[in-house]
C-alpha cells in the first residue's frame, strides 16, 4: 500500500510531513494563525496533545482581532511571519504598500497536496527524477485586509531526510507593492533546550569555510553576505545542533540556502528563551516592486535532519547536492586529473612553453590540459581585456585551436579559463558599451583587482558575453571551462532600472547568470564546467546546480586545505570540491611540505595539479607518476563513496577522515599530522562505515583486520618524524 507522506487532520488542524526518518508537523490555530509544532525524528501519528501554551506576557499583544490576551503572534512559534501584527521577532517579511504603510497580518487561507517537486523556474533547486521521489504541500496565506498572498512550499523526499522549502508572494490587488524582505524559511522552536548551538562557516579570500561552532545566546546572530555573492566570508550554510552533539551522535539540522548572491541567516532568542531561525535573500540593499497581479518567488532552502550526528547529516546532504542538484552529463562521471598552468607561468607563455607542460603532462599520465588566464584581448596582466573573448593574436603561435588540436593529439582533454561576468576599462568592449558596467551615472565606480562588473541583469549584455563565448567553443574543441568571477559586487546600480527599482539590481544580477549559464550549458553538454571565484567565494548549493565542481581556494597549501577541506566537506560533496598539487614553497604561504604531503591532500578531492611540471626533478616525476597511477584505482572511492570525518583538524594536531564504497568493500583512509614533537603522545584513529563483520586486507603492508576491531580498537597513527606528514591506509575486504 503506498504511504501518504503529507495528511491534514481535520480533528487536530495539523498537516503533517513524513516518511520512515523526519516528520514535520503545522497546526492550524484558531483565526487562522499558521503554527509551527515539530520537525524532528519520524512519528507515524500525530494526536494533537501538544498544544501550544498559552499566558499573558506584558507588551506581547493579542493577535489582532482577537481579544485573549494570553494569544499573541509575538511568541507564539510561526511558520511564517510578517511586521505589523504585534510579533516583535525579527519578522520574515516586509512589504510596503503605496500607502507607505507596511502592516500586514497574514492568515490561513487553504492548501494544496501535488505529487512531485514544482519547478522553480530560472533558480537553482533541488529536484526530483520521478514524480514518486516527492510529494508538496503548498500551503497558502492571505493578508487578512489585502488580496496580498504568500504561498508557503514544503517539499518532503519520500527516503531522504530531507525538506525544501520556498516563498512565493503573489499580488492580487489594484495597486504595486514593494517586497522589502522576503524569506525564504521561517523555522520556530520553542525553548526545549534542544539546539542550543549553531555551526557556520566564516572565512576569508585564501581561508575559506572555517567551522566555528557558538552558542545560541539571548538576542540576534547573523550570518550573511553583503558581498553580492555567497563569498569566501560566511558561506550559505549552517547547522543547528546540540551541545552534545559530536560527528556520530546527537541531532543536527543542516540548511542550505540554495542561492548565489546575498544571503542571510538570522537566529533570534526571545525573550522566553525561544529560537526563531531565519533563511534566505539578504535585506540588505534588497527591495522589488511587485505590479498588480505579479508574482516573486524566493531561492529554495534545504533542511537535512540527523539523530546520529554531523556525519549522517553530512552524508544526507552530500547524496542530495550529487544526485538531486548537480546535473548533466558529468554529474556521475569520474572526473579527470588534470594540469593547471596559472601558477606555472601566470601570464608569461608561449605555445613553446605550453607544448612543454602539455608534453610532460602526458608522459605522466595527467589526462587534461587547462590554459588559465591570458589567452584573450591583449592581457598580459590582470588589468586589461575583461569582456574581449576573442584571441590574443600572436601570443600563441598556431592559436587556441593549435594548442587545442595539439593537447588532443598528445591524448589529453583540453581546458579554458574564462571571466565572463567582468570587465576591464582597458577593452574593446568597454570602448564600444561603457553603460554595460554597473555603475550610477556621473559616479566613478569602484575598481577592484582593475576591473569592474558587467550588469548581468540586462539582455543585451548577456547576449554580447554568450555570443563571443560561443564563436570560441564553436571554433575550438574544449572539453572543460574554468569559470571564475575575482571580486565582490559594488556600485550595484543598473542603468536598465527605474530609480524606483534599483534595489532590485543585485538579485536580477544573479538571475542574469544564472540564465547565462544555463543557455551555455544546455548548448554544451559535453563540456565539464568547473566553478570560481578568487578560489570558494561562490561555493554554494546555487552553483553547483549549473557546475558539478568547484575550486574552493586560491589556496594550494596542503596544510591550509586540511582545515579547509574539513570545513567544506561538512556541507558540501567531495565530487564537488577540488584540490592541486602545487609547488613548494607555496605561492600563498611560503611553507615547504612534500610532494607526498601535497599529493594526499589533493588526492582526497577532485585531484589535479598546478605547477610547473618542466621543473620537477626525475625523482619528482616519477612520484607524480605514482600518485596519478594511485589516485585512477582509488578515484571513483573518494569522488563518489560515503566520506567520513574522524579527527578535526581545528580541534587539534591530528586530522584523518576516510572514504568508504557504498558496499563496504573498500576504504581510504588519510591520517595527517601536523607539527612534530619531541615527545609525542601517541594517538589512534577509530574507523567507521565497514562491515563490522568482514576482514579487510591493508594494500600496502598485507595485514589483516576484522571491521569491528578496526571500528572498536582503533589503528595507531604512525610515529612520524617530522612536521607536515601524511599516509593513506587503504583497505580492501577478503
Amino acid at each position: 500500500m503506498e504511504q501518504n507522506f503529507i495528511t491534514l487532520s481535520e480533528t487536530t488542524q495539523t498537516f503533517h510531513l513524513h516518511n520512515n526518518e523526519i516528520s514535520y508537523i503545522i497546526k492550524i490555530e484558531e483565526d487562522g494563525v499558521l503554527n509551527h509544532l515539530y520537525f524532528g525524528k519520524a512519528m507515524k501519528h500525530y494526536s494533537g496533545h501538544k498544544t501550544y501554551p498559552r499566558r499573558d506576557r506584558g507588551f506581547s499583544g493579542n493577535v489582532p482581532g482577537n481579544l485573549e490576551r494570553a494569544y499573541s503572534k509575538d511568541t507564539l512559534p510561526q511558520e511564517y511571519s510578517t511586521h505589523g501584527s504585534m510579533d516583535y521577532r525579527l519578522p520574515a517579511t516586509i512589504i510596503r504598500r503605496e500607502n507607505g504603510s507596511n502592516l500586514h497580518d497574514f492568515r490561513y487561507f487553504d492548501y494544496q497536496i501535488k505529487t512531485g517537486k514544482p519547478k522553480l523556474e530560472g533558480l537553482p533547486q533541488a529536484y526530483v527524477m520521478a514524480e514518486k521521489e516527492a510529494t508538496t504541500l503548498i500551503v497558502v496565506l492571505k493578508d487578512r485586509l489585502q488580496e496580498i498572498y504568500l504561498n508557503l512550499t514544503y517539499t518532503i523526499y519520500h527516503e531522504r531526510p530531507i525538506i525544501t522549502r520556498s516563498v512565493s508572494v503573489v499580488n492580487q490587488t489594484d495597486e504595486s507593492i514593494t517586497l522589502e524582505k522576503i524569506a525564504s524559511l521561517q523555522l520556530d522552536f520553542r525553548n526545549d533546550g534542544h539546539y542550543d548551538e549553531v555551526i557556520s562557516l566564516p572565512g576569508a579570500h585564501l581561508k575559506e569555510r572555517q567551522i566555528s561552532r557558538e552558542k545560541i545566546h539571548g538576542g540576534i546572530q547573523n550570518f550573511e553576505s553583503r558581498r553580492g555573492a555567497s563569498s569566501h566570508h560566511m558561506n550559505s550554510f549552517i547547522a543547528l545542533v546540540n551541545h552534545n552533539t559530536t560527528e556520530f551522535s546527537g541531532p543536527a539540522i543542516g540548511m542550505h540556502f540554495v542561492y548565489s548572491g546575498n544571503h542571510a541567516f538570522q537566529l533570534e532568542k526571545d525573550q522566553i528563551e525561544q529560537l526563531r531561525v531565519l533563511v534566505g535573500i539578504n535585506d540588505y540593499n534588497f527591495s522589488w516592486l511587485l505590479a498588480a497581479n505579479e508574482s516573486f518567488q524566493t531561492p529554495e532552502v534545504i533542511l537535512a535532519y540527523s539523530d546520529q550526528g554531523l556525519n549522517k547529516m553530512s552524508s544526507t546532504l552530500h547524496h542530495l547536492l550529487r544526485e538531486r542538484v548537480a546535473r548533466g552529463e558529468h554529474q556521475y562521471k569520474e572526473r579527470p586529473i588534470l594540469v593547471n598552468n596559472w601558477e606555472a607561468t601566470y601570464f608569461d607563455f608561449d605555445s613553446k612553453k605550453i607544448e612543454e607542460i602539455v608534453d610532460e603532462a602526458a608522459a605522466l599520465g595527467i589526462e587534461m590540459f587547462v590554459l588559465d588566464d591570458g589567452w584573450f584581448g591583449h592581457r598580459d596582466s590582470d588589468n586589461s581585456s575583461l569582456g574581449d573573448w576573442f584571441e590574443y593574436e600572436g601570443k600563441l603561435k598556431e592559436g587556441l585551436k593549435g594548442i587545442a588540436d595539439y593537447v588532443h593529439k598528445k591524448g589529453l582533454q583540453f581546458g579554458l579559463w574564462f571571466e565572463p561576468e567582468m570587465i576591464s576599462l582597458d577593452s574593446k568592449l568597454y570602448q564600444k558599451h561603457p553603460d554595460y558596467l554597473m555603475q550610477e551615472p556621473n559616479r566613478t565606480p569602484s575598481s577592484s583587482r582593475d576591473q569592474h562588473l558587467l550588469d548581468m541583469g540586462r539582455k543585451e549584455v548577456r547576449q554580447n558575453i554568450e555570443q563571443q563565448i560561443c564563436a570560441i567553443l564553436d571554433e575550438v574543441e574544449i572539453d572543460y571551462i574554468k569559470w571564475d568571477m575575482n571580486r565582490s559586487l559594488s556600485d550595484v546600480y543598473s542603468l536598465a532600472l527605474s530609480e524606483r527599482r534599483q534595489g532590485e539590481a543585485s538579485h536580477r544580477h544573479i538571475l542574469g547568470v544564472y540564465e547565462l549559464i544555463e543557455n551555455l550549458i544546455t548548448r554544451y553538454p559535453k563540456i565539464l564546467w568547473e566553478g570560481c571565484s578568487g578560489g570558494g567565494g561562490r561555493f554554494d548549493a546555487g552553483f553547483l546546480y549549473y557546475m558539478p565542481q568547484s575550486w574552493p581556494t586560491d589556496n594550494t597549501d596542503a596544510v591550509e586545505r586540511l582545515k579547509i577541506q574539513y570545513g567544506t566537506s561538512l556541507a558540501y560533496p567531495i565530487s564537488s570540491m577540488t584540490a592541486h598539487v602545487s609547488a613548494v614553497p607555496n605561492h600563498q604561504t611560503g611553507r615547504i611540505t612534500s610532494l607526498k604531503t601535497r599529493g594526499d591532500v589533493a588526492m582526497s578531492g577532485v585531484f589535479g595539479y598546478e605547477l610547473d611540471l618542466t621543473e620537477l626533478s626525475e625523482e619528482e616525476k616519477l612520484i607524480v607518476k605514482e600518485q596519478v597511477d594511485y589516485y585512477q584505482k582509488i578515484r571513483p572511492l573518494i569522488q563518489f563513496g560515503e566520506f567520513y570525518r574522524l579527527n578535526s583538524p581545528f580541534e587539534g594536531n591530528l586530522t584523518a577522515w576516510m572514504f568508504v564504497s557504498c558496499d563496504q568493500a573498500e576504504a581510504v583512509v588519510l591520517m595527517a599530522r601536523t607539527l612534530a614533537n619531541a615527545q609525542p603522545v601517541f594517538h589512534e584513529v577509530f574507523l567507521t562505515g565497514l562491515d563490522k563483520n568482514a576482514c579487510y586486507e591493508e594494500q600496502i603492508t598485507k595485514q589483516r583486520y576484522f571491521g569491528d576491531e578496526l571500528m572498536n580498537l582503533g589503528v595507531n597513527v604512525p610515529d612520524f618524524y617530522g612536521d607536515f606528514q601524511t599516509t593513506f591506509i587503504h583497505l580492501k575486504k577478503v
